[in-house]
């Protein structure tokens, strides 16, 4: 039988085959993706064909076998760094929830995960989330921050569940697509998907007020349908984003900015770092180009983690939050 897969328990995955039933699979034997040494062989989104399972009832089955994937989401396992973590495959759109505040997510972090979309070629929107709860100071940090995408050309969407702000252009952007949500713990992921579809009623939490950091809720990527013609890919928060197997020559090109400049370096194997007469340097420096983009890309050139404690905008503007 084929199906798809729609959640993941790291053991046990639920896939529900076209005919509409679920099963409870595991993976036969020592099964592995070849080329890829993950952590979770089989991911959210994957469809695989499996057999029932003989030595038990007619509900659990035996995957076998993984069609080949459009697309996913890769990065490095926290704890393992020799080996990756695929979040969710064959994603129509990735939806990166963004909070200026309570917590913080740093220009660092949304960049790694854009690199990573363009690198695999899913469509990334950023939405800006909890706007009900801004100061007049965080939203001209929010309005900032979406300066700097949108003009990019990165669809840019400030949405609040409690408001019902964003929601219907929100739900417009998600139909007839496979869509991921993903960014840190307690951006309100889980919230924002009860306002979408209020009969999963997802489980949330508060902030924790001493770090000012999201506790998780999702521990487990599951994909859920909803009823206005749109699947979700609900995922676990994720505090640090460590992007896989880019070539330090092709990094560039997974910002969109530096690629539309690219021909115009003297050089074409320009790294825009210590080159003369790189059109990419130039543009920084007649403000065309933001620089906490270029600190990003000189941080991933250089095969540097994310450091938390990192200015958020690249310019000296300080976050003591560890998110």
């Amino acid at each position: 039988m084929t199906g798809l897969v729609y959640k993941s328990t790291g053991s046990w995955y639920t896939v529900k085959t076209e005919a509409g039933d679920f099963y409870e699979c595991r993976i036969k034997g020592k099964f592995r993706i070849k080329g890829i040494k993950s952590t979770n062989p089989v991911a959210v989104g994957d469809l695989v064909d499996f057999e029932l399972d003989e030595t038990s009832d007619d509900t659990t089955g035996l995957i076998h076998n993984i069609h080949e994937r459009k697309n996913y989401i890769i990065r490095k396992s926290v704890n393992l760094s020799k080996q990756v973590h695929i979040i969710a495959s064959n994603i129509d759109k990735l939806f990166l929830l963004v909070t200026v505040n309570n917590p913080v997510t740093t220009t660092s972090f949304i960049d790694r995960f854009l690199v990573t979309a363009e690198a695999y070629g899913i469509e990334a929107v950023i939405v800006f989330n909890k706007i009900d709860t801004f100061t007049e100071e965080m939203l001209d940090e929010q309005l900032y921050l979406q300066y700097i995408y949108s003009s990019i050309g990165y669809k840019c969407l400030r949405v609040s569940a409690t408001e019902n702000k964003g929601i219907d252009e929100l739900k417009e952007m998600m139909k007839g697509n496979v869509n991921m949500f993903s960014g840190h713990s307690g951006v309100g992921k889980s919230t924002l998907i009860n306002k979408l579809q209020p009969s999963l009623n997802l489980k949330t939490k508060e902030i924790s007020e001493q770090h000012s950091q999201g506790q998780h809720t999702t521990t487990f990527a599951e994909m859920f349908e909803l009823d206005f013609d749109a699947k979700i890919i609900d995922t676990p928060g994720i505090r640090g984003f460590g992007i896989v197997d880019m070539e330090r020559d092709e990094l560039g090109d997974y910002f969109p900015e530096f690629f539309a400049l690219k021909d115009q370096c003297k050089f074409n194997n320009c790294l825009h770092k210590d080159e003369p007469y790189c059109a990419v340097k130039d543009a920084l420096e007649n403000d065309e180009i933001s620089w906490s983009r270029y600190k990003s890309y000189l941080q991933m050139l250089d095969g540097e983690d994310e450091n938390y404690r990192t200015d958020i905008y690249g310019d000296g503007r300080a976050s003591d939050n560890q998110e």
